[in-house]
């Protein structure tokens, strides 16, 4: 009986699998805002001015950063909790698949959404004359919380790695 719980526990870790291919779906989605943003700004480039136009190249690398997020975690978090990707030989293989642990993804994840905050926030500063002073420190404290969580979760990495 123990074995038949161990066994159908064990299985249940494929419940995961069509949700990290459902963000195969969101990247998709992301791909078509991306290039919908891209066709919103080039008929009127010229016509923006210089922080506007680094204002929307802003959203377009915010949303490169959070493509890149979904993808490492789709890939890791199968290859971690799900089942290893083989790759037929000949093709391209990225390099570090198969070399992130389920920590160190949590700490790229950390270390992607503090990015994502900065441009989020410079985005904020470089309108901020729009934007309410009480509204833009709001937004700083949450950057800086996401910071501080990321350095905490690092310190609590090391320690943990150092002590085994």
């Amino acid at each position: 009986m123990e074995r038949f719980f161990e066994n159908c526990m064990y299985a249940a870790r494929w419940l995961l699998a069509p949700i990290y291919f459902g963000l195969a779906f969101a990247l998709l989605a992301l791909a078509i805002k991306f290039f919908q943003e891209i066709f919103h700004i080039l008929p009127s480039v010229l016509e923006l001015s210089e922080a506007d136009l680094i204002l929307m190249l802003l959203s377009l690398v915010d949303m490169a950063l959070v493509g890149g997020l979904l993808v490492m975690v789709m890939l890791s978090g199968y290859e971690n909790f799900v089942s290893q990707i083989n790759v037929d030989e000949g093709k391209e293989k990225l390099d570090w698949l198969g070399k992130i642990d389920s920590g160190s993804l949590k700490m790229k994840v950390a270390a992607s959404i503090v990015a994502i905050s900065s441009i989020h926030l410079l985005r904020m500063f470089m309108d901020a004359e729009k934007i309410g002073s009480e509204k833009l420190m709001w937004y700083v404290i949450i950057h800086l919380t996401f910071v501080f969580s990321a350095f905490a979760m690092g310190y609590l990495d090391k320690i943990t790695k150092h002590s085994h």
